[in-house]
């Protein structure tokens, strides 16, 4: 998904789209420590988790070795403090199967924090149990923090859980080349692409252009994102792809011009070019979708250029994501 500014007149869907966090499946890139906090690879929050929880491979965050339970955490500017805090009512929380019990202010060593404490309520049509949930939001001069805890029953004790998640602990902020070393993957030919951010220590924003922020889709961009879980099949590959690039919710009107699944050195890939219409300027574009599948998960690019610009940037998408290489 493209990276939209937050706004107050999105507030329900900034709530809509963090809590996707919490709906990861309960089921390492190496730890940066300070004192005893463990940060995940890229990340400025660092969390002292209980001995049976580790970093995961998934997601910016940890869970328990055994499952039933997870903490993760997304980093966002430092003005979606206000706008999470007024948009995290009981209803919009509830909308999104989160029953708020308590909401409490806290201080996070000299920054401000609100913690909700609730419950995803049982399923009365299915054998699934409550979930016990932690929201914490934290806001700090440069960054705000989200951090979502859950956990089933008996997985984890409530205290276990509200201290690692109160616990939380904030380092100053990484520089762009070191959150690009942490990531999960290398790119060894940047094909004059450049990247922009880093987000949620598993995606890189790349561009080609001299500006960082962009409007009216100046210059062409490049989204690389690793997804560690159970691939599809081969022969549900194609509609993986197809319902993945329909997905996106800057882009409408897609025409395919082409979708083929293809091996390379030993690696299968699915590849889509399509011409689309960008949301928000009614402009045409060109969209190229690539998809690595790996035995343990895949990594998706996703490049974006006007279509007055296409000639020649297709083939740099192609060139850079063809140099990427798992860690």
């Amino acid at each position: 998904m493209l990276v939209r500014n937050l706004t107050l007149r999105r507030g329900r869907n900034l709530v809509r789209a963090t809590l996707v966090l919490a709906t990861l499946a309960f089921g390492p890139g190496a730890p940066a420590r300070a004192g005893d906090a463990i940060f995940p690879p890229g990340s400025r929050f660092g969390f002292e988790p209980p001995a049976d929880m580790t970093l995961s491979r998934r997601f910016s965050g940890f869970e328990r070795k055994e499952g039933g339970a997870t903490v993760s955490v997304v980093e966002l500017p430092p003005n979606a403090f206000a706008e999470l805090v007024s948009g995290f009512t009981d209803a919009n929380l509830l909308s999104q199967g989160f029953a708020v019990e308590k909401r409490e202010e806290i201080k996070i060593g000299d920054n401000e924090g609100m913690l909700y404490t609730g419950e995803q309520p049982a399923d009365p049509n299915a054998s699934a149990p409550a979930i016990r949930k932690w929201i914490l939001v934290v806001g700090a001069p440069s960054v705000t923090g989200l951090v979502i805890a859950q956990a089933l029953p008996d997985a984890e004790t409530e205290d276990s859980m509200r201290r690692m998640v109160t616990g939380v602990s904030l380092r100053p902020a990484l520089t762009l080349d070191q959150q690009v070393d942490a990531l999960p993957f290398r790119i060894a030919d940047l094909a004059g692409f450049r990247p922009v951010r880093v987000l949620a220590g598993n995606s890189v924003l790349l561009t080609q252009g001299p500006k960082d922020q962009m409007q009216n889709l100046e210059q062409p961009i490049l989204v690389l994102a690793q997804a560690v879980q159970q691939p599809p099949t081969a022969e549900q590959r194609d509609g993986f792809a197809r319902a993945a690039l329909a997905s996106n919710q800057t882009l409408k009107d897609f025409v395919i011009e082409r979708a083929q699944s293809y091996r390379s050195n030993g690696v299968d890939w699915h590849e889509i070019v399509a011409r689309a219409v960008d949301q928000p300027t009614n402009m045409p574009v060109v969209v190229s979708q690539t998809i690595r599948f790996n035995p343990d998960g895949y990594l998706r690019a996703l490049g974006v250029v006007r279509e007055d610009q296409r000639t020649g940037v297709l083939a740099k998408f192609r060139e850079l994501v063809d140099s990427v290489q798992l860690k």
